[in-house]
């Protein structure tokens, strides 16, 4: 046994057993076949290596279905505006962003732009975590962000507002009266058929913010107006969690693994709303010795959540944090390339998931999807095992989403995988079990 399979082995030892029933006589909700897939690495895209033509490329191989992309308010708007709710006028500087959304539009990649950050005019000349002193001042913001991007139909308000490090003061009473509402309502106002999306909430409340369970429920007591609720679900303690446990029912917090709990919570709070995961990712070891996870541990990780959202019924995106690691070493390490550029084995996650789901004797049910490009694609299912490589079948062809269910046979302890015919490429390797 290699080590790359050993370490393949001890990845499907982590998820356990109970993974591997998800979805089998199981009673699980019905599949949303409309969940998309994207990125968030804002650092990459916009000064990352090569051009931004080139980097807008890789996110088209990738099979990126959105990208988030955070508006910087206090750096689009550096003075205060003459005619704040004019686009045009001269104080504001789109210049980053407009390149950016060009490109994506050209590749048919949907934005998810995410308004943050206030300018020094509008808050007291405080820090850009501050809140506006009034709520006119974004209003006007997101009036004219509006006109610029009428194209764009997915928008989000502010990032981790429940954490000090990105609000204050880090009230829901706060947030969702001087800053959500404001701006849900110029945004409706502009586009026709615009979804934002309200609360991005950060999945524990760190040393002086608010837990995301409590500032759902407050954001529902100060009235919030929301299409969907956003929220980065990263496990506490990568190294124990995985996608779907272990649970934790009477939690404050609210990882990935709790997103029927996030589901409920947002019903009692909001009603009937989407739930869009706009940021969530697992950092490697190396280089990250303390909160990482080996690389193929990630890889899996990133098939099993991509799962995992899959089969629920409410979740809309599943927005991955990120591209490449930082290159510095206390920065965040959850990207599909190594800081010098070297591919992860998540990169072939992200591109082409794949996940065994049941055993039945030796007939073996696996899930999955083909994501570059549109339409059903056509694909094949390879076997490995210590006797050598062979194909399972002929061709096969995913859904119009690029989604498949297959059975096929294969032995414990045996690899698989499936090759994209239009791809040249294997996606994500499964030890099945």
């Amino acid at each position: 046994m290699t080590l790359a399979t050993r370490a393949l082995v001890a990845a499907a030892a982590v998820l356990g057993a109970g993974l591997v029933l998800v979805g089998a006589g199981t009673g699980a909700p019905q599949a949303s076949r409309t969940v998309m897939f994207g990125v968030n690495d804002d650092a990459w895209l916009l000064q990352g290596p090569g051009t931004l033509r080139s980097r807008l490329n890789e996110l088209t191989r990738l099979g990126t279905d959105v990208v988030r992309l955070t508006v910087r308010w206090d750096q689009v708007a550096r003075s205060r505006p003459s005619s704040p709710r004019s686009h045009s006028d001269s104080a504001y500087d789109w210049d980053r962003i407009d390149a950016v959304l060009r490109g994506l539009r050209g590749r048919a990649i949907e934005p998810v732009l995410t308004i943050y950050g206030t300018p020094r005019w509008a808050n007291g000349g405080r820090a850009p975590n501050w809140a506006p002193t009034s709520a006119e001042a974004i209003a006007s913001f997101a009036y004219a962000a509006a006109r610029r991007y009428s194209w764009v139909r997915y928008w989000t308000i502010w990032n981790e507002p429940n954490r000090s490090t990105f609000l204050r003061p880090t009230t829901a009473a706060t947030y969702v009266r001087t800053i959500l509402n404001p701006a849900y309502a110029q945004l409706h106002a502009v586009i026709d058929g615009v979804r934002v999306g309200g609360g991005v909430t950060a999945p524990r409340a760190g040393s002086s913010g608010v837990a995301p369970v409590a500032w759902i429920r407050a954001m529902g007591a100060a009235g919030a107006k929301l299409d969907a609720y956003a929220h980065h679900p990263y496990p506490g303690r990568p190294q124990l969690e995985t996608p779907w446990s272990p649970k934790c029912v009477n939690c404050q917090t609210i990882a990935m693994a709790d997103l029927e709990r996030l589901e409920r919570e947002v019903r009692r709070a909001f009603g009937s709303k989407r739930i869009w995961i706009t940021e969530y990712g697992y950092q490697t070891n190396p280089p990250d010795i303390f909160l990482g996870v080996s690389e193929v541990l990630q890889a899996t990780y990133v098939s099993s959540s991509a799962m995992r959202v899959y089969r629920s019924s409410s979740v809309d995106m599943l927005i991955y944090f990120m591209v490449r690691d930082d290159t510095e070493p206390a920065g965040w390490q959850s990207g599909f390339y190594t800081e010098d550029g070297d591919v992860k084995p998540s990169y072939a996650a992200f591109r082409m998931p794949l996940m065994q789901t049941s055993r039945r004797g030796s007939l073996v049910g696996l899930w999955g999807q083909v994501r570059p490009r549109s339409g059903s694609q056509p694909f094949r299912v390879r076997i490995e095992d210590e006797a050598g490589a062979s194909w399972i079948g002929s061709t096969r062809w995913t859904d119009s989403k690029g989604f498949f269910s297959v059975a096929v046979g294969a032995p414990a302890g045996s690899r698989v995988r499936i090759w994209s015919v239009r791809d040249g490429a294997f996606g994500h390797e499964v030890v099945v079990r």
